[in-house]
């Protein structure tokens, strides 16, 4: 949506920079961004806009951002054209794959992939062209715990309730800091301003967090937590549940199975005997189960903090213990289930028990992790590149990851990244990981793709489905995010680099139908025809 004024364009987006996904207006003077400001019209963030999204103009403007491809010769990179840049991917790639097979390829996905549209409704095609199973993202730094557990108890890998925050009458923050974040696996923009709704309606929240945060400030109370026992604190709050006889199920009853083992596997922890372990004395423990319990409503939310660190998978399962046995999950008010209008395990096939999830079918090399969600964790990217033997990873390709700066031990990764055969990054920007790179492709801008909010959509504080075309028009020559990944799709799948790519899209799409919706598949690829995608 445009709108004109005396002096300016404004074009109508949403920022991708965070998981809150505010409204924008774009002001366009002469084609170019003079300002951006919170989009008050927008159904889900109200106006609201944090300096990120300010920052998009800067971003724009960035002269550091890549324009064109970098190839590196001798030791130095050059500028060339995208044909030159995939022709070079291509000659790399293809002989590291068939000479030691698709064990020796991998792919890191990066955090900004799941906020651009094109790159995550594409990346899977990827990941089956390389035919490999070495793939690591950030989800394996920040999140995996929750999905883990959210896998195992409600049968998909992202159904995570979140806090019913405008119907809440208790919230229970631990280690998180929505102020900041704006949510994290709950999108939830101007929490600083729904929380103030909530206090002024008679509501309370509570933290526990090893730091005052913002949040913790802005709190009616806050516990300071010894770090990394939080699984302590939890399992003490459902045996006081437990041995109060305050556990109660409401309309999840029959839905519920495994209720006496969670109770025996709390026994041994009595709020008096974590309290000294977790720095939480055993009263506050027992006062915060029974407001808990005794709230109209109430919702416990964790994040960040409940996710790094030894025991998370426990800790982000004990949340939702505490949402079911207190009947606030899936109940105006407490933890409920977002409902995406696509894309979204929890909302399609048939009602009742769902298809559940698995985890372990194959394992990492070196240390024999266990894949999740079909990932293995980024702390074995670097072991894997360094250990010969079969399967020894030789080539990679990295989409919008700094892994070097975001994993651990970044010395040690950047090392790793040195022994590869073949690097090739997608990304705009020349940084601690791509500087290893022999090929890097960037893409445009934000404001240059068109945006749906497909992964986080997943997670709203409110059902919304908003999609913002291309604020700005991208260089002749720059493609587009999907176009970019169907190219390296057409390379390793060996249709070469020159392959059409609008055909080879349509026969992609045409595939998927015919294994996902047979029936409609002539329908759906009539009303697609003479489209090119997002």
């Amino acid at each position: 949506m445009t709108a004109n004024t005396d002096s300016a364009t404004i074009v109508q987006h949403m920022c991708p920079l965070c998981e809150a996904g505010c409204g924008l207006e774009v002001h366009l003077v002469k084609g170019d961004v003079s300002l951006i400001r919170g989009d008050r019209n927008d159904v889900f963030s109200g106006g609201f806009l944090c300096p990120k999204g300010t920052a998009l103009k800067g971003l724009q403007h960035d002269p550091d951002r890549l324009r064109m491809p970098l190839i590196k010769r001798n030791g130095q990179f050059v500028e060339v054209d995208f044909d030159e840049a995939f022709a070079e991917v291509e000659r790399l790639l293809i002989p590291v794959k068939e000479q030691h097979g698709p064990l020796a390829c991998g792919v890191v996905i990066g955090n900004p992939t799941v906020h651009r549209t094109g790159l995550l409704l594409y990346v899977r095609d990827l990941i089956a062209a390389v035919g490999s199973p070495n793939v690591f993202s950030a989800a394996t730094l920040d999140q995996m715990p929750k999905h883990l557990s959210v896998g195992e108890m409600f049968g998909d890998f992202y159904s995570v309730p979140v806090p019913d925050i405008e119907r809440t009458d208790l919230l229970l923050i631990i280690g998180a800091n929505p102020i900041v974040s704006n949510g994290s696996l709950w999108s939830v923009p101007n929490f600083r301003g729904r929380a103030k709704a909530l206090r002024e309606r008679g509501g309370k929240i509570i933290t526990i967090d090893p730091r005052l945060t913002e949040t913790a400030k802005a709190a009616d109370q806050h516990h300071h937590i010894r770090p990394g026992t939080d699984a302590l604190f939890l399992a003490a709050v459902v045996n006081v549940l437990f041995d109060e006889s305050l556990v109660r199920l409401g309309r999840l009853e029959p839905h519920v199975i495994g209720l006496a083992a969670v109770q025996s596997s709390v026994q041994n922890f009595g709020p008096d005997r974590v309290a000294r372990a977790c720095g939480i004395s055993g009263d506050a423990i027992r006062a915060i189960a029974r407001e808990l319990a005794a709230a109209p409503s109430a919702a416990v939310y964790g994040r960040l903090g409940t996710c790094l660190q030894g025991y998370g998978t426990v800790t982000s399962w004990l949340i939702d213990v505490i949402n079911t046995i207190t009947a606030n999950l899936d109940e105006p008010g407490g933890a409920m289930f977002p409902k995406a209008p696509a894309f979204a395990g929890n909302t399609t096939g048939p009602s009742g028990s769902g298809a559940g999830v698995s985890t372990g079918a194959y394992h990492s090399r070196v240390s024999a992790a266990p894949e999740v969600m079909g990932q293995f964790p980024m702390g074995c990217l670097a072991e894997e590149i360094e250990t010969p033997g079969d399967g020894q990873l030789r080539a990679l390709i990295t989409i919008a990851s700094n892994v070097a700066l975001s994993a651990a031990d970044g010395p040690r990764v950047e090392r790793a990244l040195d022994q590869l055969e073949v690097l090739v990054c997608l990304d705009p920007y020349l940084n601690e990981t791509t500087r290893h790179a022999d090929v890097i492709i960037p893409g445009p801008s934000h404001l240059e793709e068109a945006h749906y909010d497909v992964f986080f959509s997943q997670f709203g504080h409110r059902n919304t489905a908003r999609f913002s075309a291309a604020a700005l028009t991208k260089a002749p020559e720059m493609l587009h995010d999907w176009e970019t990944i169907l190219r390296l799709v057409a390379i390793l799948s060996g249709q070469g680099a020159s392959v059409d790519i609008g055909s080879f899209d349509d026969e992609l799409t045409r595939s998927l139908l015919d294994e996902t919706a047979a029936e409609h598949a002539e329908a759906i690829m009539g009303v697609l025809d003479g489209q090119t995608g997002i």
